[in-house]
């Protein structure tokens, strides 16, 4: 049966190129769906990655009580020194969250962008972040660096720019990494010069944490319960991130789902008609063989396996379309926790082209299966006669 099958699969094979005219409405559809699917799918994963990269087991967020976002948590300058003297915190820094209007260097328009004002052991908590251009700004001075993915779309933002923010003027003197993290999306200066310009006096969004060790965190998060002059959470850094990204991931993803679900459809009636066609041309073909000995299942999985692997074909051309034009394209969009640009990469992993790659084989054994069986099926004497 085995060898059966493999001389018609093999003979089917050869004679695609004679009908390549059907054939690639199948690679062509499939191939569309697939691209479609995993550039989607990248997009979500590029902004599951921004959050997600960069944390660390023993760094924690003190927000305040039943804030989902820093935007929306309110601090005193007073809770950082608090927290900064509890058992198992090795560094506390305080930081100001606030946005401001940048124009975007594509269309010009003003966009939300976020300006954190951090303290020197801020860069203490982050040792992933690095100078990459330019240098550190100083302390005390409005001067301020920019997150690489800031840089690339926000327009005004290149060292030696000043940047006009809420009537203050600040020079940006250094560009940042910091390992393809949310980090890079912002632009960071002196905490006090950041509270004096937005006019946030003491105040601060959050304290940064670093603990002495992992097994610390329910230790502080103890202690900050039980202390009556704080009204404060804490949230482990991974978690923290990973519920910032989840309502922008869950939106792309279905919609990418529903997109290819509708897309899909269209690429299997396509599949249907080329491999129905096919069978109709080689009824007689079929019929010879089923004479001459060949058994129906040979032929079943002969004619499956020929749309699989035009489905295939189609899967990689797709997987290899979106990874050329969209891994590592770099766009920015709407936080709708902080209401605020992030700055993303479109991510083509391995994973999702696979994942695109078992679409197109599904795909083609749905557009073959049915065929598969009309060829079986057909009377032998009849297809014979040309009935």
């Amino acid at each position: 049966m085995f060898e059966q099958f493999l001389t018609i699969s093999v003979m089917n094979i050869r004679n695609i190129v004679s009908r390549w005219s059907s054939s690639s409405v199948v690679v062509v559809g499939i191939a569309g769906v697939v691209a479609v699917l995993v550039a989607m799918l990248s997009m979500a994963t590029g902004i599951s990655n921004v959050f997600t990269k960069s944390v660390a087991p023993d760094r924690a967020l003190v927000v305040r009580s039943g804030s989902d976002s820093e935007l929306s948590s309110n601090l005193d300058g007073e809770v950082a020194r608090i927290v900064a003297a509890m058992d198992g915190v090795a560094i506390a820094a305080p930081e100001l969250y606030v946005v401001a209007d940048v124009p975007k260097r594509a269309t010009g328009t003003p966009a939300n962008t976020v300006v954190r004002g951090v303290d020197v052991q801020s860069f203490d908590i982050r040792p992933e972040l690095k100078i990459v251009e330019g240098r550190m700004f100083e302390p005390g001075r409005n001067e301020i660096i920019v997150g690489v993915k800031a840089r690339a779309e926000f327009a005004g933002v290149d060292i030696g720019n000043q940047l006009i923010v809420r009537d203050s003027s600040w020079e940006v003197v250094g560009i940042f990494e910091a390992d393809g993290s949310v980090a890079e999306s912002e632009i960071w200066g002196d905490l006090t010069v950041g509270q004096a310009a937005f006019r946030r006096q003491q105040s601060i969004t959050v304290v940064r944490v670093q603990l002495d060790s992992t097994s610390d965190f329910e230790l502080v998060a103890a202690l900050i319960e039980d202390d009556p002059r704080l009204e404060t959470d804490l949230v482990k850094e991974e978690e923290w991130f990973s519920s910032q990204s989840n309502s922008s991931t869950q939106v792309i993803q279905v919609f990418g789902v529903v997109v290819a679900i509708i897309m899909s459809i269209g690429a299997v009636f396509a599949a249907l008609n080329t491999m129905y066609s096919a069978v109709a041309v080689r009824t007689f073909e079929i019929a010879t063989l089923r004479a001459i000995g060949f058994g129906g299942a040979p032929v079943l999985v002969s004619v499956m396996f020929e749309a699989m692997f035009l489905a295939l074909v189609g899967g990689v051309i797709g997987a290899l379309v979106s990874f050329l034009a969209f891994n590592g394209f770099t766009v920015s969009t709407l936080n709708q926790q902080t209401f605020s640009q992030v700055a993303f990469e479109f991510a083509v992993t391995p994973e999702l082209m696979a994942s695109g790659l078992i679409l197109s084989l599904a795909l083609g054994f749905i557009g073959g299966i049915f065929p598969g069986f009309r060829a079986i099926l057909l009377p032998v004497t009849s297809a014979l006669r040309g009935e």
